[in-house]
């Protein structure tokens, strides 16, 4: 288990071990999440943008056409009466 210290201004220094498992530099954002549970977890916010590519697409994905999406917001719209 890798350790660190809270300084008297609130501040941690990241252990190496962790920066470069998340691949954090100098000026990389982090999110804090607490879960259900009370665990809170570090987000690393730096996502290189080739690692996004193909995340929407999915071979098993039927691309809907204009009118079916429109016709969810209006099923959609109505669930809210």
């Amino acid at each position: 288990m890798t350790k660190a210290i809270v300084t008297t201004k609130g501040q941690v220094t990241i252990p190496k071990e962790i920066r470069d498992y998340l691949n954090l530099d100098t000026g990389s954002k982090v999110d804090f999440i607490v879960d259900e549970n009370g665990t809170v977890k570090l987000i690393s916010l730096n996502v290189p943008i080739h690692k996004l590519s193909g995340i929407l697409h999915k071979k098993e994905i039927i691309p809907a056409t204009l009118a079916q999406m429109e016709e969810a917001i209006i099923r959609g719209a109505c669930d809210w009466t």
